[in-house]
C-alpha cells in the first residue's frame, strides 16, 4: 500500500536539471526550427492546397508543444522557489526567447485572420481536430494589428508588464508575517498564516489579518503603482490599439464569451449578496457575536482543530474519486505516482495552490502548501480536479486540449464537492460534520461572491485609473465594493483597503476571476442533476470533461442541456445556496 509523505515536485521529465545540458539543446532547437518555419511564408497564399496548409500545422504544433516544455519549466521551479536567482535569471531569459518564436512564427496566424471566408471554410471543414482552434483564431481579426506592431508588442511584453508581474512576485512572496501565537512570537509564510485566519481564536484571526495588510500596506503605494501601470498597458494596448469595446471586453474574447453573458453573470450575483449576507449574520450567532468581523468569514462555527495527516488526505480524495469514477481516480494517482506534486510548505516557495498541465500526454503538474486542515484536503481535490480534467482531454491537439478559463473551475469544483460527499460519510464527530457543512456555504462564498465582486472591483479600478486615480482611491473604491458586498452583515475595518494589492490574480492575469464564480455556480447545476440522476449522469459529465477546449463554453454546456445566456441558468446555483442557507439556519445554535 502506497505511503503518501509531503515533498517537492520532480521535474526530470521536462529537464533533468536547470543547467542540464538539455535546456541549451531545446532553445537551440526550437530557433532553428522558428527560422526554418519562416521560409513557409511563401506558401501562404489564397491558393494554398489543404495538405500543405496541414503541414504548415503540424510544423506549429510541434514548436508549440517543445515551447511549452520549455516555458513550463523555469515556471515551476520559480513557484517552487521564488528567490532563486538562478531560477530568476532562466525565467527571464525564457520569457524573451518565447516571444522572439512568437514573433518569428507570427505571420502565419495574421495570414489565416486574414485569409478570404470562403476559402478559410473550405480549410476549416478539412481539419478535424484543429477546426475550432483555427475559428477561434479568427475572432480576434477586428483586434489585430501589424506584424510589425504585434512583433513591438510581444518584445516590450517580456520587459514591461511580464517584469513587472515577476517583480511582484519576488517582492510578495518573499514577505515574513510576524504573529504572536502562545505568548511567541513566530514568523509565518502567507499561506501559514491562513491557517489561523481559518483557526478557531478570535483573536489569532484579527491578528493574523492585521499583520497581512500591516505588511502589504507598507509597500501599498509600490504594489498599487504597478497595478496602475499594468491597468495603464492592459488599456492601452486593449482598448486604444485593439479596439475592444471594453478592458474586460479583451478577457471576455478570450474566453470565447459574449460580453452579454459575462455582465449577466456578474449582474446575477450581485443581486443575490443578500444570500451570503443572510449566512454571515446566521454564522454571527453561531460564533457568539452581535456582528460578524470581516475577520471571521471563515472562521469555524465549531471547536474541531481537526487535522488530517498528508497520507490520510490523499486517500480521502482518490477513495472520493474512485466512487465516482475508478478512471478518474486512477488519473489523479499518476499525478503522485510520476511525483509531480509539490505539496510541502517551505519559505521561498510561491503560496497559494495550482495546477499546470503541460501538453497533451504530459501528466499535470499540482502545487499545493499543505498544512493539515480540511481546507486543504479540498484544496488538493481541487487543484486534482484541474489534472484530471486535463487527462481525460490528451486526445485533443495541443490547442484545444486545455479548456477555456470559464470551463477550467468545472473538475476541480467538482472534485471539491465529491470529497466534502466523502469527509461527511467517513466524518462521526458532530462538531466536524457541522464544520465541513459551514465550510461548503463558506467556499461557495469565497469562489462566486469574492471573486464577481473581485471583478466588479477590477472594472472600476480600470476606469478609474483612466481617470487618473491615485492608489489612496483605489483603496477608497475596493471598501466600496467591501461595503456593497457585505451590507450591515459584516463590520469592516480600516486594513482590509490593501487587500486589492494582496491578489494576484488581478496582476497576472486581468479579469480571470470571474470564471471562478462561472464554474462554481455551473457546477452546483452540474452535481445538482448528478444527485438526481446518480450513475446515469455520469458518462455526461465526462463527456464534458473530455472536451476540453474543442469548442465554445456555450457549446459544451448546452451539450448538457445548460443555457449559460440566461439568467435563470445562473439564479439556478444561487438557488442551490440559498437552500443550504436555510438548512443551516433550521440547525438550533449552541
Amino acid at each position: 500500500m502506497t505511503e503518501y509523505q509531503l515533498s517537492p515536485w520532480s521535474l526530470a521529465d521536462l529537464f533533468p536539471a536547470i543547467d542540464a545540458p538539455e535546456v541549451e539543446a531545446s532553445f537551440k532547437d526550437l530557433e532553428a526550427k522558428a527560422a526554418a518555419f519562416e521560409q513557409r511564408r511563401s506558401v501562404l497564399t489564397a491558393e494554398i492546397d489543404f495538405e500543405e496548409f496541414m503541414d504548415v500545422i503540424k510544423e506549429i504544433e510541434v514548436m508549440t508543444i517543445e515551447g511549452s516544455r520549455l516555458a513550463t519549466f523555469p515556471g515551476m521551479l520559480f513557484a517552487a522557489d521564488t528567490q532563486n536567482q538562478d531560477v530568476q535569471s532562466l525565467y527571464a531569459r525564457v520569457q524573451q526567447f518565447v516571444a522572439k518564436v512568437q514573433n518569428l512564427t507570427l505571420f502565419f496566424s495574421l495570414w489565416w485572420k486574414d485569409l478570404d471566408s470562403a476559402k478559410a471554410e473550405y480549410l476549416m471543414n478539412l481539419s478535424d481536430g484543429y477546426r475550432y482552434w483555427l475559428e477561434e483564431m479568427r475572432h480576434f481579426k477586428p483586434h489585430t494589428l501589424t506584424e510589425a506592431e504585434e512583433k513591438i508588442i510581444n518584445i516590450k511584453d517580456v520587459t514591461g508588464t511580464q517584469a513587472l508581474v515577476t517583480l511582484y512576485d519576488s517582492i510578495t512572496n518573499r514577505y515574513a508575517f510576524k504573529v504572536e501565537v502562545d505568548g511567541e512570537v513566530k514568523e509565518f509564510t502567507r499561506g501559514q498564516l491562513s491557517v489561523l485566519i481559518m483557526g478557531n481564536a478570535p483573536d489569532l484571526r484579527a491578528a493574523a489579518y492585521q499583520e497581512q495588510y500591516r505588511i502589504y500596506g507598507d509597500d501599498g503605494s509600490i504594489l498599487g503603482q504597478m497595478y496602475q501601470n499594468l491597468i495603464r498597458d492592459w488599456r492601452a494596448e486593449n482598448v486604444e490599439l485593439r479596439n475592444y469595446m471594453t478592458p474586460i471586453s479583451a478577457r471576455n474574447l478570450v474566453n470565447d464569451l459574449p460580453d452579454e453573458v459575462v455582465n449577466i453573470l456578474l449582474d446575477v450575483c450581485e443581486k443575490n449578496a443578500g444570500i451570503f449576507q443572510r449566512y454571515f449574520k446566521l454564522k454571527a450567532k453561531w460564533l457568539g457575536q452581535k456582528k460578524l468581523r470581516r475577520y471571521d468569514i471563515y472562521a469555524p462555527v465549531a471547536e474541531a482543530d481537526k487535522t488530517y495527516d498528508f497520507n490520510t488526505a490523499v486517500d480521502l480524495t482518490l477513495d472520493a474519486f474512485k466512487e465516482f469514477e475508478p478512471r478518474v481516480a486512477e488519473l489523479a494517482k499518476k499525478v503522485f505516482d510520476e511525483g509531480h506534486i509539490d505539496s510541502e510548505v517551505r519559505k521561498g516557495k510561491q503560496d497559494g495552490a495550482f495546477c499546470a498541465s503541460v501538453v497533451p500526454g504530459h501528466t499535470p503538474y499540482v502545487k499545493v502548501n499543505y498544512q493539515g486542515k480540511a481546507n486543504d484536503v479540498a484544496t488538493l481535490a481541487h487543484e486534482l480536479g484541474h489534472a484530471i480534467h486535463a487527462m481525460l482531454a490528451f486526445d485533443h491537439n495541443v490547442f484545444t486540449f486545455h479548456s477555456a478559463l470559464p470551463m477550467a473551475e468545472n473538475a476541480s469544483t467538482f472534485s471539491e464537492m465529491l470529497l466534502v460527499d466523502r469527509l461527511l460519510e467517513v466524518e462521526q464527530d458532530p462538531a466536524v460534520r457541522r464544520d465541513i457543512l459551514f465550510r461548503q456555504v463558506d467556499d461557495a462564498y469565497a469562489t462566486i461572491m469574492r471573486q464577481a465582486f473581485f471583478a466588479m472591483f477590477e472594472v472600476t479600478a480600470h476606469d478609474m485609473v483612466a481617470e487618473g486615480a491615485t492608489v489612496d482611491q483605489l483603496s477608497e473604491a475596493y471598501m466600496e465594493n467591501l461595503r456593497k458586498q457585505f451590507g450591515e452583515a459584516v463590520e469592516l475595518s480600516d486594513e482590509f483597503k490593501w487587500e486589492w494589492v494582496s491578489i494576484p490574480h488581478f496582476f497576472h492575469v486581468p479579469f480571470y476571476v470571474y470564471a471562478y464564480s462561472f464554474g462554481q455556480l455551473l457546477v452546483l447545476s452540474l452535481y445538482k442533476q448528478f444527485k438526481a440522476e446518480g450513475d446515469s449522469f455520469k458518462p455526461r459529465y465526462i463527456q464534458i470533461l473530455e472536451a476540453g477546449g474543442s469548442a465554445s463554453s456555450a457549446d459544451i454546456c448546452a451539450a448538457a442541456g445548460l443555457d449559460i445566456t440566461k439568467a435563470e441558468f445562473w439564479q439556478g446555483g444561487f438557488d442551490v445556496i440559498a437552500e443550504m442557507v436555510a438548512q443551516l439556519e433550521a440547525i438550533p445554535v449552541e
